[in-house]
């Protein structure tokens, strides 16, 4: 085989998902001749180069702007004195005796943060490892670690079988993340694995909290995860002009959070 063989069909792999929303391993050997391990040492190389993502189930879809998520340790240093006081506005909304499922992003791990050392009787269902971790000395919290391989950038467990974990799981109140919100496109994220994922705790959850500071407002990104109307509580920063604040509909309970007053107006 010629050596150039590889960055040739690497090449015509690329020219392909351009046209295709998503493309799949065996599909791909198939199409080029040739094995699937091949494939996927090539779907490797091309997601080193920032070409594609993989996705479980042997699955990838082509990166672009839309699809890039920041690491969480560069979400962590954004905002940190807003986030902290979103965490402790959503931390007081809980209350004994709760099952709280945490999504893993940086906003989830500032309300686990805030709710050390309050004593509060809770469950916590949990994918992240830095949210097991922040918790896990606290004698009155119980911590499910929802399993699965470790995805490094963000220090969540991923897994085909999310959906199935959580449907084992009834849960009182879900702490909800987010990286896009838009008054008329709803709440939107990056990839459509972590996205199905927070449909499903949706659907599990007698309450939803959504913490969002202001930097997701008025982005929308590649997938959408629900409807402004589908959360029933949001704690954020924002200004309450904002159009998408203004667009919750009336049944949403509204906080917002300011560094100096924690709180400044519930609606």
């Amino acid at each position: 085989m010629s050596g150039r063989a590889p960055q040739r069909r690497r090449a015509a792999i690329e020219s392909l998902m351009s046209d295709r929303a998503e493309v799949d391993i065996p599909s791909l050997a198939v199409h080029f001749g040739v094995s699937e391990m091949t494939i996927r040492r090539d779907l490797e190389a091309l997601e080193e180069d920032g070409v594609v993502r993989r996705l479980v189930g042997g699955r990838a879809v082509m990166v672009d702007p839309k699809s890039v998520e920041p690491e969480l340790s560069a979400r962590a240093d954004t905002a940190h004195e807003t986030k902290a006081h979103i965490g402790r506005a959503v931390a007081e909304l809980i209350a004994d005796d709760e099952v709280v499922y945490f999504d893993g992003g940086s906003t989830a791990l500032a309300v686990a943060h805030a709710l050390r050392g309050t004593g509060k009787t809770l469950t916590v269902l949990t994918r992240s490892l830095l949210i097991a971790a922040e918790l896990a000395h606290e004698p009155t919290v119980d911590i499910f670690l929802l399993g699965g391989r470790v995805k490094s950038s963000e220090m969540v467990t991923t897994s085909s079988t999310m959906a199935d974990d959580l449907r084992h799981y009834n849960v009182d109140t879900y702490v909800m993340g987010i990286s896009g919100v838009h008054p008329a496109r709803g709440l939107t994220d990056y990839d459509p694995d972590e996205s199905a994922g927070k449909r499903l705790a949706l659907e599990r959850a007698d309450r939803v909290v959504l913490a969002f500071d202001h930097s997701k407002l008025d982005r929308v990104l590649m997938s959408r995860v629900a409807g402004l109307e589908d959360v029933d509580v949001v704690v954020t920063d924002a200004e309450p002009e904002n159009e998408a604040i203004a667009a919750m509909p009336a049944t949403v309970r509204v906080v917002i959070v300011k560094p100096s007053p924690a709180l400044v107006r519930t609606a």
